[in-house]
């Protein structure tokens, strides 16, 4: 009875065994040859496009600084302001400055009074004109006319030889007066003009106590307070103009050739997602960095809103003038395995 179990067992394997192997076979048969299209490789002139990475810079960035020394009252900015040419930015106490202003126009006013001037803007036209001048003149034209007469009478026999020699040293005395005055007259026209400069400086110390912003900008930083003690060349603000901005970029040496001014760029950033900008260059440098073997391409990119902050990240490509003759195949016939 065991044997008769065992014997069917083994018969219904071999029988199971020998359909699955005919199926298998059915199968094969079934599917048929594998269906290939086949496409021509194109051969066709392309423009060649610079790809690159590179950081935004402001056009310009300055630090503007005091000029004189003297309290902080007021400060009219901070971080992040748009600032106007002429706008003030910090304000510095004046009090000391037109103190020294008011003192030299005094003395100007005396050195233009001791050369017969009334105001400041007047100018000496002939020197003969001076007050100490012309009275050395009127003594000298005096002494000259006395000498004269004596002599005449002397002459005569009317007066002493003496007279005559008095009439003499002083007509002599006078000309060397006139001469003196003129030369006098000569250095306080000078003076004048000296004295002018001082006052033109101290008023444009009066004005420097004002700090006002060169061009438009926007507040980078703030160094200073109100209350602060500034002296010359003391850091109170840094400013940056941001429109248009750089767009400053590495480039290899061997693509030197395809890269000129008045390009454009399509510039690409993480923060603006597919959104592109368009920049033009502008800028490239002359060198090649050896350690690289690359050199700088700088693109100016319009940013009137502000939105493109100096020190992103960014990516461009350049349009070239470069043409290559390249082979192209359908992207469908192109088949990538992950590690080749």
């Amino acid at each position: 009875m065991r044997m008769q179990f065992i014997c069917l067992l083994l018969g219904t394997l071999l029988l199971l065994s020998g359909c699955n192997r005919k199926a298998a076979v059915q199968s094969k048969q079934d599917g048929g040859p594998i269906k290939v299209k086949v496409a021509s490789v194109i051969i066709k002139e392309l423009q060649r496009d610079v790809e690159s990475v590179g950081t935004l810079f402001p056009f310009e960035e300055v630090i503007i600084s005091s000029e004189i020394e003297g309290k902080v009252i007021k400060v009219e900015a901070d971080l992040g302001d748009r600032v106007t040419p002429g706008q003030v930015l910090v304000g510095v106490s004046e009090e000391e400055q037109q103190y020294v202003l008011n003192q030299n126009e005094a003395q100007l006013q005396q050195a233009l009074e001791s050369v017969g001037l009334k105001n400041v803007k007047d100018k000496v036209k002939d020197i003969k004109e001076t007050p100490g001048v012309r009275r050395a003149q009127a003594d000298l034209f005096d002494a000259e006319q006395r000498f004269k007469r004596v002599r005449e009478l002397v002459a005569q026999g009317v007066t002493s030889r003496q007279d005559l020699d008095q009439a003499q040293a002083r007509f002599e005395s006078m000309q060397a007066a006139y001469e003196t005055s003129l030369h006098t007259a000569r250095n306080m026209i000078q003076e004048v003009d000296r004295i002018r400069g001082v006052v033109d400086l101290q008023r444009k110390k009066v004005r420097d106590t004002t700090i006002r912003a060169p061009f438009t900008a926007f507040v980078k930083e703030r160094t200073v307070n109100v209350g602060q003690f500034v002296r010359p060349n003391t850091p109170v603000f840094t400013l940056v103009k941001t429109d248009p901005i750089r767009l400053r970029i590495e480039v290899p040496e061997r693509m030197a050739p395809w890269i000129k001014t008045g390009q454009m760029a399509e510039v690409t950033m993480e923060a603006f997602g597919e959104r592109q900008f368009r920049g033009k260059i502008w800028r490239i440098s002359p060198t090649v960095e050896q350690s690289k073997r690359t050199f700088v391409v700088e693109a100016l990119i319009d940013n009137p809103s502000g939105e493109l902050k100096p020190g992103s990240y960014a990516k461009a490509r350049v349009r070239t003038d470069r043409f290559d003759r390249t082979k192209l195949v359908p992207v469908r016939a192109i088949n990538y395995v992950f590690g080749t």
